[in-house]
C-alpha cells in the first residue's frame, strides 16, 4: 500500500493528485479533457492531442483548431512533436508569445510507422545530439515566458537499442522540468506488459526533476502499485481511461487515501455518454461531434449487457436526439461489470520499427531527418 501520495510540481504548477492524462490522437480533445477533469481534480494535468511543430509554424488551420482549451482549463497543457530544433524553437516561441499554453510536453514516444520512418517519436532519442538540440531549443524558447517544458519517451527502439536513461539525463541537463517514461519499447507498441522496473531505473538516474511513469494503469490500484514499486513522482494515464473518464475520480480518491468509488451503473454511464456527446457537439458541431463519439461507444459499454443491435445503432449515432433515444434503451439498473476492468484500447502485436535508412549507424550524428510532417494528432 502507498504510504504517502506523491507530490508533484511541474514548473510553477502543483499537480495534485500527481496524475496526468496522456495525449492520445483523436481522443484528448477539449471535450474529453473537460469530462476527465469533471471527474478528477482540476489541478491534475490533462494534455491535448499531439501537435506538430511545423504545422504550428505554418499556422495549419486544422492544427490551430486543435489548440482549443476550455475557459476554465488551467494549466493548459499542449504536446508538441518535432524532428529538428529550428521548427521546435519557432513553434514554441509562437505558442508562448501568443499565450496559447501554460505547459509544453515534448513527444518522443510515438511508435507509429509514419512517425518513426521520418526519425520522429520513439526513434529520435537514439540520436543523442539531435535529441539534445531539440529539447534545448524548446526549453530556451519557453523560458522567457516561464512556461515549463517536459519530455516523454519510451524505453527505446527495441531491446537492442535502449535509449531511456540517456534521454532522461539529457532532458534533465537541458532544463526539462519533468520526464515521463512509457515503459515499453517502440517495437512493443502497446502489446505485452510495460516494464515498470525501467521506471525505477530512470528514477535512480534522473535525480533533480520529477520522473513520471506510464504504461498499464487500468485502475486506481495499478497507479498505487506503480508508485510503490518504482518510486515515481506521478503517473501518466492513457488507454486506461478510454470510455472511463471517471477513472480520474478513482485515482484522486486512491492518492488521497479515500475509499475508491464503485464503478457506475449502466444508467450513470448513459448520462456520461450523453454529456460527452454534448461536449463534442459544442466543440465540433453536432454532425462531426457525434461522428467522433462513435469510436468511444465500445469502450463505454465494455462488459455491460447491451444487445448487439443496440450496440450497432450507438456505433452509428449521428444526432443528439438519436443519442438520447438510444441511451434510453439501456438498462439503467445494470451494475458495473467485472468484465469492464482491465486493459482496453489498442494492444496489437510487436513489430519491427520502421526507421530512416542508416538511422542506427551513428547515435552521435546530429543531422536532422527528412522534413517534418504537417499532420497533427498522431
Amino acid at each position: 500500500m502507498l504510504s504517502a501520495a506523491p507530490t508533484l510540481k511541474i514548473g510553477p504548477y502543483a499537480v495534485d493528485p500527481a496524475v496526468v492524462l496522456a495525449p492520445m490522437a483523436g481522443i484528448t480533445n477539449v471535450a474529453f479533457r473537460q469530462l476527465c477533469r469533471e471527474f478528477g481534480s482540476p489541478t491534475s494535468l490533462y494534455v491535448c492531442e499531439m501537435i506538430t511543430a511545423r504545422a504550428i509554424v505554418e499556422r495549419d488551420s486544422k492544427t490551430m483548431e486543435m489548440i482549443t482549451f476550455g475557459e476554465h482549463e488551467h494549466p493548459r497543457s499542449l504536446q508538441l512533436y518535432g524532428v529538428e530544433p529550428t521548427s521546435m524553437s519557432e513553434a514554441t516561441k509562437l505558442i508562448v508569445g501568443e499565450d496559447r499554453a501554460d505547459h509544453i510536453d515534448m513527444n518522443f514516444g510515438c511508435p507509429v510507422p509514419k512517425v518513426t520512418r521520418k526519425g520522429g517519436g520513439a526513434a529520435l532519442p537514439y540520436k543523442r545530439q539531435l535529441f539534445r538540440q531539440i529539447v534545448r531549443a524548446a526549453v530556451r524558447a519557453a523560458e522567457p515566458a516561464g512556461v515549463p517544458v517536459t519530455v516523454k519517451f519510451r524505453i527505446g527502439i527495441d531491446d537492442e537499442h535502449l535509449t531511456y536513461l540517456d534521454a532522461g539525463r539529457i532532458a534533465e541537463d537541458e532544463g526539462a522540468r519533468a520526464v515521463a517514461l512509457h515503459a515499453r519499447t517502440a517495437a512493443q507498441r502497446y502489446s505485452g506488459q510495460a516494464d515498470w522496473t525501467a521506471i525505477a531505473r530512470l528514477k535512480e538516474a534522473v535525480t533533480s526533476v520529477p520522473v513520471l511513469g506510464n504504461g498499464d494503469i487500468f485502475s486506481a490500484q495499478d497507479a498505487l502499485d506503480m508508485v510503490a514499486r518504482t518510486g515515481c513522482d506521478g503517473v501518466v494515464v492513457g488507454r486506461g481511461c478510454l470510455g472511463r473518464p471517471w477513472l480520474f475520480g478513482e485515482l484522486q480518491a486512491a492518492f488521497r487515501g479515500e475509499p475508491v468509488p464503485v464503478g457506475p451503473s449502466l444508467g450513470r454511464v448513459a448520462e456520461i455518454l450523453g454529456r460527452h456527446g454534448r461536449l463534442l457537439a459544442a466543440h465540433l458541431g453536432e454532425e462531426k461531434g457525434l461522428r467522433d463519439l462513435r469510436k468511444h461507444m465500445a469502450w463505454y459499454l465494455k462488459g455491460f449487457p447491451v444487445g448487439a443491435e443496440l450496440r450497432r445503432s450507438l456505433a452509428m449515432v449521428s444526432t443528439l436526439t438519436e443519442l438520447d433515444d438510444l441511451l434510453g434503451g439501456l438498462d439503467p439498473e445494470a451494475a458495473f461489470p467485472p468484465d469492464a476492468e482491465g486493459p482496453r484500447g489498442r494492444q496489437g502485436s510487436p513489430a519491427k520499427v520502421v526507421l530512416p535508412e542508416g538511422w542506427l549507424d551513428d547515435p552521435e550524428d546530429a543531422m536532422t531527418p527528412s522534413a517534418e510532417d504537417m499532420h497533427s494528432g498522431g
